[in-house]
């Protein structure tokens, strides 16, 4: 289904205001992901979404032309994958996954067919007679997703729901995740706060900062189009190049770079991916750490800014600690961006 939000926004009886009023169009069978740090709206959006918070007054929720701001829960046929997956230990695979049918009284045969399809879907056949006691980490995130999308729901929310998990599991997670949802060809937003998790899942992403989105677009179009400061050091992990631009030139501590474009009330970043150590380089830095994290090095530097600036260093060896180096940075590779605001 199509999902339309307008003018949403949430003002806690304290008087926080912890959603600035928000637009947005979600298409038939997309993948949408709200990404964002801790205390930036992203939860809070999706409860309203999902009506387990009242948005102020003025707020419109649209699924598929029909008004359902003022539904309760169970009337908007959501499904919900929640971070601890709220998963019943006492039943089985198979008792938890039909227990939503169950309680809507649906015919045994009906609730027993929509059980095995999801089974096999979620590829959950050897462990449908388990406890959930007996399921590891990666196996019980699939149950919950099962149990979810048994009843068939109009659009799946997902609420950080691999970050319960390590990183090695996380990681080969969120490809099956994503192969998951697509195979059913659901309608689906989920909460994050992992750049990885978003790039990797999500159709399109939602930068959320300060309880309004900051920019929305395709991963791709994210990381190489940044509209703020705050949105390249999210999606990429961009880094700022302190220093004073000038004719456009930016002058740094340890020399200067030319800029593609440049004027005064704007910032220059640039990712560790596009600094290169390079003898003939026009900046002069020296190395504070290296980090050997296996196929590659992480490397601090001092010059180019006040603090470290990282880069990453590919090859089977990387200069030391106290090495003075000079780097090189393409001026296709710098980021010029409006200085960011406070809130």
């Amino acid at each position: 289904m199509t999902l339309t939000l307008g003018n949403i926004a949430k003002t806690f009886p304290c008087g926080t205001r912890a959603l600035r009023p928000t637009d947005l169009e979600i298409e038939q069978g997309e993948i949408l992901s709200l990404l964002g740090p801790s205390g930036c709206g992203k939860s809070t959006l999706l409860r309203i979404i999902a009506g387990l918070e009242t948005p102020d007054p003025g707020a419109s929720i649209v699924f598929d032309g029909e008004d359902v701001t003022h539904q309760s829960v169970d009337r908007r046929k959501i499904g919900m994958v929640f971070q601890s997956y709220a998963l019943f230990p006492n039943m089985s695979v198979r008792g938890n996954i039909g227990y939503g049918l169950k309680m809507q009284k649906l015919p045994r045969a009906e609730i027993a067919a929509r059980v095995e399809e999801v089974i096999e879907l979620c590829r959950l056949e050897p462990y449908a007679d388990r406890a959930i006691t007996a399921l590891s980490g990666g196996q019980r995130q699939r149950v919950a997703l099962a149990r979810a999308m048994a009843p068939r729901p109009r659009v799946l929310l997902l609420d950080e729901p691999l970050s319960a998990l390590d990183a090695a599991l996380r990681g080969q997670l969120r490809d099956e995740l994503a192969l998951l949802l697509r195979e059913f060809g659901i309608t689906a937003i989920f909460v994050t706060h992992d750049q990885d998790e978003a790039m990797a899942i999500a159709d399109r992403v939602a930068v959320m900062s300060q309880g309004e989105v900051a920019q929305i677009g395709t991963p791709e179009a994210l990381y190489r189009n940044p509209a703020t400061g705050f949105v390249a050091r999210f999606v990429g992990d961009a880094m700022p190049l302190e220093g004073h631009i000038e004719r456009e030139t930016l002058h740094l501590q340890g020399g200067m770079l030319g800029l593609p474009r440049a004027s005064d009330g704007q910032q220059v970043l640039v990712r560790a991916e596009d600094i290169r150590i390079d003898p003939q380089g026009p900046i002069a830095a020296r190395v504070e750490t290296v980090t050997f994290l296996g196929t590659h090095y992480r490397i601090a530097l001092s010059g180019a800014m006040t603090g470290p600036l990282f880069m990453l260093h590919a090859g089977f060896s990387a200069p030391k600690p106290g090495d003075k180096v000079r780097i090189s940075i393409p001026p296709e590779a710098l980021l010029v961006l409006p200085l960011d605001t406070a809130a």
